[in-house]
């Protein structure tokens, strides 16, 4: 037995500010994915993923418990599929940034929920909030704390526009062009992140009035800028908006960024040609990278090893 694909994303932007109402944009990315699968034959992978989906069981029973007007599951079907050898099948990178728990959620969700709202659904803004609220309740398990959005992109496998916490809606990219010379990439940093130890540092640094200033001034500005101008195409603009915030980031994001490409990131700031972002919460795992012109950014980041995820 295999389940359908439920696939990776990206969060372009929005990345500790949607903690703090910034806008955020969120992306499906399809080269990376995940499906349940039943087996009586497991390799160590898949029986470490048979063990983890025991101990979810146990958390989403917590969480009806304690939450029994949110959600429902079949947890008989659950528990006897768990038993029978089902894991999840997914060949997302995990702890890179690109949501392999999210997968799994919104895997098991679209399984095993009662009543569960579809994708084929009219979803307006409460049903889709409630499919987020939900899901971070189910993500929780993975992270200690969650906004249920890394999920919430993998089950409806859509763009998503993160206006507030509570205003978000599926939304249109410019399409790409094949031919384009700029690009998004993904470089990777060669080392897993923790997302929990990371979100640690940040609200640990919230309690500082300076810090909450640059976020609300800085941090969040530069974010909101930088969602607007890529929606609209306006790539022009959006690379300036990039330089801010890259700059911003590296100056007061330090220990989200892995030590051996401080020097990259600066030396991008200084030369323009690519900007750098986290991808998540940072740590480890993929950083984000922009660029008007791959050829020029491709000589500079030789060594380094990156996919491109978008060209325009």
């Amino acid at each position: 037995m295999k389940g359908p694909l439920f696939y990776s994303k990206i969060l372009l932007f929005g990345e500790y500010g949607i903690i703090k109402d910034s806008k955020g944009l969120s992306i499906p990315y399809n080269f990376y994915n995940g499906a349940l699968k039943i087996d009586d034959n497991l390799d160590e992978n898949a029986r470490k993923s048979n063990y983890q989906l025991e101990r979810f069981y146990d958390h989403l029973q917590k969480m009806v418990q304690e939450n029994p007007d949110l959600v429902d599951f079949n947890f008989n079907k659950l528990h006897r599929d768990i038993e029978q050898g089902m894991y999840f099948d997914s060949s997302i990178p995990q702890g890179y940034g690109i949501g392999s728990s999210g997968a799994l959620v919104a895997a098991i969700y679209d399984k095993y929920a009662q009543n569960k709202i579809t994708v084929l659904e009219n979803l307006q803004r409460e049903k889709l909030i409630r499919l987020k609220r939900i899901f971070g309740k189910m993500e929780a398990f993975f992270h200690g704390t969650s906004s249920g959005l890394d999920p919430l992109n993998s089950y409806l496998s859509l763009p998503i526009l993160i206006n507030s916490k509570d205003n978000v809606e599926p939304t249109g990219i410019p399409s790409q062009k094949k031919s384009g010379q700029g690009a998004v990439f993904l470089l990777d940093s060669g080392a897993q992140g923790e997302t929990q130890p990371m979100v640690n540092i940040f609200m640990e640094n919230m309690k500082n009035d300076g810090f909450r200033k640059m976020i609300k001034d800085k941090f969040v500005k530069h974010t909101d800028n930088c969602v607007e101008d890529f929606l609209k195409g306006d790539f022009k603009s959006l690379f300036g908006n990039m330089k801010h915030l890259s700059n911003v980031v590296f100056d007061h994001f330090k220990p989200m960024i892995p030590e051996k490409f401080h020097q990259l990131w600066k030396h991008g700031i200084d030369t323009g040609a690519y900007y750098l972002k986290l991808c998540g919460s940072g740590g480890g795992g993929y950083i984000l990278g922009f660029t008007q012109d791959l050829e020029k950014a491709d000589k500079e980041l030789e060594g380094y090893h990156y996919e491109v995820v978008y060209t325009f």
